[in-house]
């Protein structure tokens, strides 16, 4: 039996994982928004996601190999349980991080509560069955990397600009402005400052998972979490095991250090498997040393809040119900003309069958051109990726989003097929387009347009301007065989509002 003192040390040793575990999100993230060398392990961590990969080849019907390394995260719960949970997760480790004073009111909530975190696996796998992925907007790991790019990153640049502008003026500081820009600019931060849809309800999502843990330390790990429910069934065979000894004086200390409240002191101290997390707390408060961790054939006992029969098949019926329903409504039926999905996508209902709502190829578009839908493709295609040209355009010159994505949902398509890929057609407005409308000359469609032979031509014709004058301008007509749909010219037209010329699927 291991003393306090090792396990305390033991303790130390997790803690240090989960900082590096952290600081290789944050630099995977990085990595990935500046194209660094560590660009094709951008999604490390959802290529190790079981919850992912088990939803997403369940609604595809197809082995999907980049997703092949959640194995590794299965077998690691098979072996030790929910170290996943306790040792590597990056949300994990903020929401443990994040501790209020009140979260000591957990003592008052029913461990029935647990119930909901597998009703809610319960309905993803049921709806994934059926060939749908938008619950997956609830996976750990999306949550974190959606409000990571849509609202934290563009904060801080704001947030950092914001500052610069202010002290540049006062010439002691402008060194140090001029230094920090040299060193943060294009390498961590971005040069232009990203804009995104939807994120104000991200971060308010967001930010209540993390007020939730004024009512229980990591309340979101302990009854809401879908892959933590699926960790903890899975940790019910694990070989590995905490166990309280027959020293055990029953003190509490271990129940104090728990945050999981994974030990059940209802029938004697006993430490529960599917919640535990493998945080080695417990047996590093325990001053009898009665807690170690032993190997256990027999698997963990039915608990009154693991999934029932009832709960399995009201969550079929339910996920067949809500596929009809989302997939009968107006919204999926008239797809809305300006939903544009990234390239490559071809086959619509194909792309939300694999799309993972994981936001890396929002994370990687260097334009911020992609954007998560609200009700553009109706509830089923919830915060997925599709190109807003007003707010970025498809870059040319690059195919990342296709590099990153880890469930093939964007076909991984190298420069020269991604550039010929058709994402929509632009079609100028003769109302609103400044040659048309007004007889002021701009050509800033034609210049702009990357197609070695120009998807936008220029005819000269002589008109009458706003104020009566002669004037000789150049109008603007589209091509519609060469053009791609790329959306530079919606991106660049300098028309105040909604662009002259504007970009419609395909």
């Amino acid at each position: 039996m291991r003393s306090a003192m090792t396990w305390s040390r033991w303790r130390r040793v997790r803690q240090a994982i989960q900082v590096l575990a952290l600081a290789l999100y944050v630099y995977l993230l990085f990595a990935a928004l500046q194209r660094r060398a560590a660009f094709p392990l951008a999604d490390l961590f959802f290529r190790l996601d079981p919850l992912a990969a088990l939803t997403a080849m369940l609604a595809g019907r197809a082995w999907i190999p980049r997703l092949a390394p959640a194995l590794v995260t299965l077998g690691l719960t098979l072996i030790f349980g929910r170290v996943w949970c306790g040792w590597l997760c990056p949300f994990g480790t903020l929401l443990e991080w994040a501790r209020f004073r009140s979260a000591g009111r957990a003592a008052t909530l029913s461990p029935r509560w647990r119930t909901v975190k597998n009703f809610v696996l319960l309905l993803i796998l049921a709806a994934a069955l059926f060939g749908n992925l938008s619950l997956l907007i609830l996976d750990p790991l999306a949550l974190l990397t959606r409000t990571m790019t849509t609202v934290i990153l563009p904060g801080l640049n704001y947030a950092i600009t914001a500052v610069e502008h202010v002290l540049y003026p006062i010439p002691l500081l402008r060194s140090a402005v001029e230094w920090v820009e040299s060193v943060l600019r294009g390498l961590i931060l971005p040069v232009v400052q990203p804009v995104f849809a939807q994120n104000a309800p991200i971060a308010a999502l967001f930010a209540g998972i993390l007020a939730l843990n004024a009512l229980a330390d990591r309340f979101w790990c302990r009854y809401l979490c879908p892959l933590g429910a699926l960790l903890g069934l899975v940790s019910k065979v694990a070989l590995l095991r905490p166990v309280v000894g027959a020293a055990c004086n029953r003190c509490g200390r271990c129940v104090g250090a728990c945050r999981p409240d994974a030990i059940d002191t209802g029938r004697g101290y006993e430490i529960l498997p599917a919640e535990c997390t493998v945080c080695l707390d417990c047996l590093a408060a325990c001053p009898e040393a009665s807690i170690g961790l032993r190997f256990r054939r027999r698997p963990d006992p039915i608990r009154e809040y693991d999934p029932t029969r009832r709960q399995v098949l009201v969550a079929l019926a339910a996920g067949a119900v809500g596929v009809v329903v989302l997939r009968t409504g107006v919204r999926a039926k008239q797809r809305h003309p300006q939903l544009i999905r990234p390239p490559g996508v071809e086959d619509e209902q194909d792309f939300l069958t694999r799309c993972l709502r994981c936001s890396q190829c929002m994370k990687v578009c260097p334009t911020s051109g992609l954007q998560p839908t609200l009700f553009e493709a109706g509830l089923e295609g919830l915060w997925t990726p599709h190109l807003v040209p007003r707010l970025g355009y498809c870059d040319y010159g690059c195919n990342a989003c296709g590099q990153v994505c880890p469930s093939g949902a964007i076909p991984p398509l190298n420069l020269a097929r991604k550039r010929e890929q058709v994402l929509g057609v632009a079609v100028i407005d003769r109302d609103r387009c400044l040659p048309w409308a007004h007889g002021v000359p701009c050509i800033v469609c034609e210049e702009m347009c990357p197609m070695p032979r120009k998807a936008i031509r220029l005819e000269e014709v002589t008109v009458t301007d706003d104020r009566g004058a002669q004037a000789v301008v150049q109008r603007p007509h589209v091509l519609q065989d060469l053009c791609i749909g790329c959306g530079i010219c919606e991106y660049r037209c300098p028309v105040e509002g909604e662009a002259a010329i504007r970009v419609f699927r395909g």
